[in-house]
């Protein structure tokens, strides 16, 4: 079995959504040919984006080789100087200089791959790459510089960024991107990458986190369910600074980060509560994860919304499962853009195969469920778009009529051990080895290597 150095700071006990893509992964891999050899940081959680999840470290394979960069770990806030400076703030540097120390020792490796969060971690896969003399393999969750949720202090600050991520991505044997209009666009944006394997491989989820029976809520309550993070803090900051940026050009032009939030979800529904009591007075917003003091401050006036702080994966799948409607937000695009990212928490909600109110720009997130053929989709900020659909929804459960149910076969999609198996596969490319035999999975492009 070949082995992989895999480098990931954002992993178990860490939880949230950083760590969901190299948690499952790493589960899976080594039914694809790959044992990986895990660097990440001390993994001590407990900030905003660095929550404790003792159930997502026991779900990992008990004997996995994890090895933990030594910490003091200091803080992450990077200065004003250090973002116009363009400077490596100190946790950067005490990362990527960690993991190369803490993974130039390791023996055996075959590959080099990173997880990039943060982006910085491709010096330290590069470094490592040269040091065991094997290539290495970058993969994205966000577009980086590409991202439109990303917001630089001037538009020249992004076009540095962006030519220092094709910089840096120059050097992989691969990159995974996690949607198709990702790959589209760093195939664009870097033709100098046209003899690197660049693919999408998508977040998921894992089927066995909803094998097990599940007993049915008893509450009377029509629950619409967020889990996750909010960007109302975000949202709201860009919105005073508006202005400035279209000035400045550090921000895509004509971006909404405020619809990324539960705002206009509350709007709706303490309209509709207002309205028709008969038919919404049992409606309840259920917000599951790290809140901001910005979003606590969007509650509504109608008492609807319920909070429950940070949930372990366990206490989240379960609450999404019992949901009658879960909530995806996105940002808001201008007409004709197409969004890059998919919300992680999209592939969840459809292995839940609950319905779903999503308010999304263009795209792949809007592709996919348009195509699964259960969810309720409406512009980013559609407050009436949304309390028309939730109104349906109460219709249809006092109706007694069945849920709205996913298509099988665009679900499975997305199930995590036939993702990994993609994924191994730009793995067996990079090095320019065959693939041992596996499991049959449905057909996608991989590029053929330039000679």
């Amino acid at each position: 079995m070949r082995r992989v150095l895999f480098l990931a700071y954002y992993f178990p006990p860490i939880g949230g959504a950083g760590a969901q893509r190299p948690a499952r992964m790493v589960r899976h891999l080594r039914a694809h040919g790959w044992e990986p050899v895990v660097v990440t940081g001390p993994g001590a959680g407990g900030g905003r984006w660095t929550p404790t999840d003792d159930v997502l470290a026991r779900e990992l394979p008990a004997d996995v080789e994890v090895l933990r960069v030594p910490g003091p770990e200091p803080g992450q806030v990077e200065g004003r100087a250090q973002r116009w400076l363009r400077r490596p703030s100190e946790w950067s540097r005490w990362w990527v200089d960690g993991a190369v120390e803490t993974g130039r020792h390791v023996a055996g490796i075959d590959l080099v791959y990173c997880w990039l969060s943060p982006f910085e971690t491709t010096t330290a896969a590069a470094r490592l790459a040269r040091g065991h003399g094997v290539p290495w393999v970058a993969d994205l969750g966000d577009p980086w510089a590409l991202d439109e949720m990303m917001v630089y202090p001037t538009g020249l600050h992004r076009r540095l960024e962006i030519a220092r991520m094709g910089r840096s991505l120059s050097a992989a044997a691969g990159i995974s991107m996690s949607t198709p209009e990702a790959v589209e666009r760093v195939r664009a944006s870097f033709p100098a990458l046209d003899r690197t394997y660049v693919v999408a491989v998508p977040n998921g989820f894992d089927a066995d986190d909803f094998a097990a029976p599940l007993a049915p809520r008893a509450d009377g309550a029509f629950r619409i369910v967020h889990t996750g993070y909010l960007h109302t803090a975000l949202g709201l900051r860009h919105r005073r600074s508006a202005r400035v940026r279209r000035i400045l050009g550090g921000a895509v032009r004509g971006v909404d980060f405020l619809t990324r939030s539960h705002v206009y979800l509350v709007e709706a529904v303490d309209r509709l509560r207002e309205r028709c009591p008969e038919l919404a007075g049992n409606l309840e917003v259920h917000l599951a994860g790290v809140l901001s003091p910005d979003d606590e401050r969007f509650t509504g006036r109608t008492g609807a919304v319920r909070t429950h702080g940070y949930l372990s994966h366990d206490e989240t799948l379960d609450l999404i499962r019992t949901a009658d409607l879960l909530f995806l937000p996105m940002q808001d695009l201008p007409a004709g853009r197409r969004a890059t990212i998919v919300p992680g928490k999209t592939y969840e909600y459809l292995g839940a195969g609950r319905p779903i109110l999503a308010a999304v720009p263009e795209g792949d997130a809007r592709s996919i469920l348009s195509e699964a053929g259960h969810a309720l989709i409406v512009r980013p900020g559609d407050v009436e778009g949304m309390e028309r659909a939730i109104a349906r929804q109460l219709r249809r459960a006092r109706a007694d009529q069945p849920p709205l149910e996913p298509r099988a076969d665009v679900v499975a999609r997305y199930e995590y051990g036939r993702l990994t198996s993609r994924l191994a596969e730009l793995f067996d490319g990079a090095v320019g080895a065959p693939a041992p035999a596996r499991r049959a999975v449905e057909p996608h492009a991989v590029p053929a290597r330039a000679s």
